[in-house]
């Protein structure tokens, strides 16, 4: 049992999911901004995001050979100075190929915090027998709110991009001062890990339950990030909602996230994560599908509400089955998870760029539907508080 109290390590390790959820929120929320100074058009725009998803997509092995030589605590912190560099790099650089190599660097920086600090939730989890990951992914999306009231606030005072990344870059450097102190420290593999679905993923033979847990990620992720960014546009082009109801959209959707997020580890521990997975994203499926056929805002922003309540615990708990199964199996899922939030809104635009945008939010319904599936073939903690052995 690690010396420093659950509090202590638990609040240290929420810091790092707000640093990356504040870290996002900020580049994103400025986007147009850079699009202008860059004279991007959409389609520029679209690639930028993708080679971000991209880098994140790449960083498996890197992240895998990271993890094993320096653990989670060390990795979270390197990787996460690397994040308020690219920042910085975001707020000059002159033309398009540099800012496609920075948003590439960032997904690649992204993908490496974004494993090392769910192996910390996961590690807490098992070393305190309590539930806590849903509350860690809750402070993420607390970390992107922040970072879009920043945005909104410093935009009034002054357009410069580079002031309002210096200023975020000051805030990020705070919470990863407060993060280093209690953060767990790694622990040794054991002989079953090294013998097991880790020394499979090594010769690049990942198992199969490790597949499973990658597809649940990556649905899940495509499902919360469409949402995010297509929300508003969905209200605003097809259910001709008001300039000021419009961005209600994704408001009601990160509401809903955070306050399920909150509640989700009692849910977890009373009923287990496979049944909260498997009906969660049933909720979102079946609710998002009858507000697109029922039209009107009023319905829309009942159904996508359903999407923030049922999707919320869904990769809280898939990163803590895939913790289970090794380093490896937790960065391959984790790099499926970023390249789903990443890439998942670029898909539903093609989808929409095709046929139109109700069957481009379909597809995020079909997606929830895959998650349900897919949950009922994963082996799941026990409902217990203590962690199952996998």
């Amino acid at each position: 049992m690690p010396g420093r109290s659950f509090a202590r390590a638990k609040w240290s390790i929420a810091a790092l999911f707000c640093f990356l959820g504040f870290q996002y929120g900020t580049w994103i929320a400025r986007l147009p901004a850079l699009k202008t100074r860059l004279d991007l058009g959409a389609g520029e725009v679209g690639v930028l995001l993708m080679a971000c998803g991209a880098g994140a997509a790449v960083s498996f092995p890197l992240v895998a050979v990271l993890m094993r030589r320096l653990g989670s605590r060390r990795l979270s912190l390197v990787s996460a100075a690397a994040l308020i560099a690219v920042l910085a790099a975001l707020s000059a650089v002159p033309d398009y190929p540099l800012a496609l190599l920075a948003a590439a660097a960032d997904g690649v920086a992204v993908g490496c915090l974004n494993v090392a600090m769910n192996a910390q939730g996961a590690a807490l989890e098992k070393a305190y027998g309590r539930t806590a990951m849903s509350q860690l992914h809750a402070v993420f999306s607390a970390g992107l709110l922040a970072a879009a009231l920043l945005a909104s606030g410093v935009t009034a005072v002054t357009g410069s991009v580079p002031a309002h990344f210096a200023l975020a870059g000051a805030l990020l450097l705070l919470l990863l001062g407060g993060a280093r102190p209690g953060l767990l420290a790694p622990e040794e593999p054991g002989p079953a890990a090294e013998a097991g679905p880790e020394r499979r993923a090594r010769r690049g033979l990942p198992s199969g339950t490790t597949l499973l847990m990658g597809c649940a990620m990556v649905f899940g992720t495509i499902t919360e990030g469409a949402m995010n960014d297509w929300s508003t546009l969905y209200l605003k082009d097809v259910v001709r909602a008001s300039a000021s109801v419009a961005p209600l959209g994704i408001a009601v959707v990160s509401v809903m996230m955070l306050l399920a997020r909150v509640c989700a580890d009692r849910w977890r521990t009373r009923w287990g994560d496979g049944a909260v997975v498997r009906t969660g994203s049933a909720v979102a499926a079946v609710g998002l599908a009858l507000a697109l056929l029922a039209g009107g805002v009023v319905p829309t922003l009942l159904g996508f509400a359903c999407v923030g309540l049922g999707a919320a615990a869904v990769t809280p708990c898939v990163y803590v089955a895939a913790a289970g199964h090794g380093p490896d199996a937790l960065a391959l899922v984790a790099a499926m998870g970023t390249t789903g939030l990443l890439g998942g809104p670029a898909l539903i635009g093609f989808v929409a760029s095709a046929a139109n945008l109700t069957l481009g939010m379909a597809t995020v319904a079909v997606c929830a539907l895959i998650v349900t599936a897919t949950a009922f073939r994963i082996p799941w903690r026990a409902r217990s508080g203590a962690l199952a052995e996998t």
